[in-house]
């Protein structure tokens, strides 16, 4: 969304003669503290800028207004140690004590750009981490006790930092003996277990010795970032290309997904409508060993990071790409294969809104109900901005399946499955909602100088005007929100699932590079490095990555805000999920929930005298349903596994608890198999794709049946048109 607030800070930073990062760059760089017995990662000259620029918007443009000081410093130290090593398996005491020296100068040493503190405490933790796994190659081939009563705590969050290495060791000792005890249970022999644990190993050592600094810079901005609120982010460029082609739904490329296997880059899977698919040349299972780009000199990328593989297969459409192809039941030895495609644009289908049609009999009579998927509110900016006619949106997607469910698969009612939809665009969000009221407001911001601003529907008229239900979750955040409660408060539909959870707050995305001078840009292309290479061939391979900046608190049409207490269901289910560990009331650093004035809004219908008889209908099933008996058990156990800190190391007592466990999940299973008339399977058995049941979505239809029933009888339209919905 763009508020005027952004603008102004867009302007007014551009206008500015950055001529302390000029000297930034030239100044001598004061020296890291070196940790021995490990290749050491050091910051560079943009991410000190980066850091600095930052702190600048911070302080002068996130909503909380906060100043960057000593106590913010003491808060990221312990926020940064926590994700670097949060179940205390690494550091030692003596390492946090010394540590304790870099308490409150952190503010300080960012706002000047000084990253050595933060990338010194990563070097002592990659040093231990290097530490660890070279013990675990000579545990693991120790002879193993099996049969002794040891207990190994997994969970060591609220435990001391051990005193010394040989604590420590005893530690991993334990933690080595609790993987294998696990694959002996398995049934698999001794050997092979040893070697199955040493190739897991060697893959951890492998993926380490392939960290560099951005790595490390992105996991202190992060904790920096998220203690002055959960959702101010930075990116570095890498997960700035993959935040903004997740928000668009497409990308620029071969049409292929990647993973990386023994080093070896492998397709595992190929997008259909792709050039690779298209050419009929890659398939599942091959390997890509060497990449050239047009015409050029093949690199070997056997081995490379896969986003630095990734980043070379990718590239603007239309231009070319040459791969060396292992094909999939060749061996690594053979001539590889060398193929050509032109790249294009690739729009991800699977991640984009679905509908399927479900029939249920409520009475003896038949409602059809379509159901559209919603993964998330992306929008491809890009595309519409430079006035493509199909950009990829969530609001244009959803229409054209609501054209299909009326047209050709005649529904009765449409349901809205927001479930495990963490948001995205705020835009989209009202878009989506216009879809299914004729005007009005949708969304209530307030900015920085505390000025709300109403957002609207400013389309007349409807694409969906029968019964609506939308059903959400603890994982439904954000834009879901604003589209939930919006329909809530309009009495526009039925609201089904689990209390949301609870982000009220709005991020605008600010392209680092467009805060900086040119000239800074050019300075750092510039810049050799130790062996004389240059790092950059031009300002534009400067990349400086990405913030998404809190800037703005959204409203519901009522004044509430939706900030920790979310959106509360019409019809409420059990939350699969632990409330008190996910959702925005769990984030210490959450802005609290307030309120604003009552937009001026004209609800299309009052559905309160249906929802206590659609309560009592819905826990009238609940009370006969095994499916919902035997959710609640599990919840149960989950609570009780998530308060679990610890495990025998005895094969025998492990052995039982596992078998115990797995009896009692088995008979659950088939229990439930039975009331569908499905057969009894055994341990070990695969179950069918199609036997899968989503028992709170097919209880979400029971209840859109009633609303028919109960509200509209006669088949009466739920929502008055007025005029053409353009």
């Amino acid at each position: 969304m763009d508020f005027k607030i952004v603008k102004e800070m867009l302007k007014k930073i551009l206008l500015v003669t950055f001529t302390a990062a000029v000297l930034a760059c030239h100044a001598a760089p004061q020296p890291q503290q070196l940790v021995q017995g490990v290749s050491n990662i050091m910051p560079d000259e943009k991410q000190a800028l980066v850091c600095k620029e930052i702190v600048a918007l911070i302080e002068n443009y996130n909503y909380k207004k906060i100043k960057v000081n000593d106590s913010i410093s003491s808060l990221v130290l312990d926020k940064y140690i926590k994700e670097l090593d949060p179940y205390k398996y690494y550091f030692q005491a003596s390492d946090i004590k010394e540590f304790e020296k870099f308490r409150n100068s952190l503010d300080d040493d960012f706002r000047s750009g000084n990253l050595n503190a933060p990338f010194y405490i990563f070097n002592v933790y990659l040093k231990r981490y290097n530490e660890f796994i070279n013990f675990a190659f000579t545990e693991i081939k120790a002879k193993q006790n099996f049969n002794a009563n040891e207990t190994y705590v997994f969970d060591r969050e609220k435990m001391p930092w051990a005193k010394s290495k040989a604590e420590l060791d005893d530690i991993w000792r334990k933690r080595i003996k609790y993987e294998l005890v696990n694959l002996k249970i398995a049934g698999t022999a001794e050997a092979k277990n040893q070697e199955t644990l040493t190739k897991r190993y060697q893959a951890l050592k492998s993926q380490a010795s392939k960290l560099n600094n951005q790595d490390v810079f992105q996991t202190i901005m992060d904790a920096f970032t998220e203690t002055i609120d959960p959702h101010t982010n930075y990116f570095n460029p890498a997960n700035a290309q993959q935040f903004n082609e997740d928000m668009a739904r497409s990308f620029e490329g071969i049409g292929a997904r990647l993973q990386l296997e023994n080093e070896i880059l492998k397709i595992s899977e190929v997008v259909p409508g792709g050039p690779a698919f298209k050419s009929k040349l890659l398939s599942a299972g091959d390997r890509i060993i060497g990449v050239a780009q047009g015409d050029g000199e093949f690199e070997d990328i056997i081995g490379w990071r896969i986003e630095n593989s990734v980043a070379k297969i990718k590239g603007p459409k239309g231009t070319k790409v040459r791969l060396k192809i292992i094909p999939v039941g060749k061996e690594m030895s053979s001539k590889p294969v060398i193929i050509e495609l032109v790249r294009e644009k690739i729009v991800m289908e699977d991640q984009s809104a679905k509908k399927k049609v479900q029939t249920i009999q409520s009475d003896g009579k038949p409602y059809k109900i379509g159901i559209i998927t919603v993964p998330a509110f992306y929008a491809d900016f890009k595309a519409a901005n430079a006035g493509d006619p199909n950009y990829k949106s969530t609001t244009r997607d959803v229409r054209l399946l609501i054209d299909t469910l009326k047209r050709l698969d005649k529904v009765d009612a449409i349901v809205m499955d927001l479930r495990a939809n963490g948001g995205g665009s705020l835009v989209e969000a009202i878009d989506l909602t216009g879809l299914f009221i004729n005007k009005g407001p949708v969304v209530q911001v307030k900015d920085l100088k505390n000025e709300v601003e109403v957002s609207e529907d400013a389309n007349p008229g409807v694409v969906w005007d029968g019964p609506l239900g939308v059903m959400v979750d603890r994982l439904s955040a954000s834009a879901s929100e604003i589209f939930a409660g919006a329909i809530q408060d309009y009495g526009r539909g039925i609201i089904m699932g689990t209390q949301t959870y609870g982000k009220g707050t709005v991020q605008s995305s600010i392209d680092m590079n467009k805060l900086v001078n040119p000239s800074i840009l050019q300075k750092l292309a510039a810049l050799v490095n130790k062996n004389g290479t240059i790092i950059k061939t031009g300002k534009e391979d400067v990349k400086l990555g990405q913030i998404n900046l809190t800037m703005a608190k959204f409203y519901r049409v009522t004044g509430s805000s939706t900030q920790h207490k979310g959106v509360m269901p019409d019809i409420q289910f059990p939350s699969l999920y632990p409330m008190d560990k996910i959702g925005e009331d769990t984030e210490p650093s959450a802005l609290p929930w307030d309120e604003v004035k009552k937009s001026d809004f004209a609800p299309v219908a009052d559905l309160t005298p249906f929802k206590s008889e659609l309560v009592k209908l819905h826990e009238q099933r609940m009370d006969k349903s095994p499916d919902y008996k035997i959710m609640v058990q599990d919840i149960a156990e989950s609570k009780k596994r998530e308060s679990e800190v610890s495990v025998p190391l005895n094969e025998a007592k492990l052995k039982v608890e596992r078998d115990s466990l797995e009896a009692k999940n088995l008979a659950r299973l088939n229990s439930l198999r039975a009331s569908r008339g499905l057969a009894p399977v055994k341990k070990g058995d695969k179950i069918k794709k199609e036997d899968n049941f989503d028992f709170i979505q097919n209880e979400s239809l029971k209840i859109m049946a009633d609303f028919m029933q109960l509200a509209n009888p006669k088949g009466k339209q739920f929502v008055k048109t007025t005029g053409e919905f353009k």
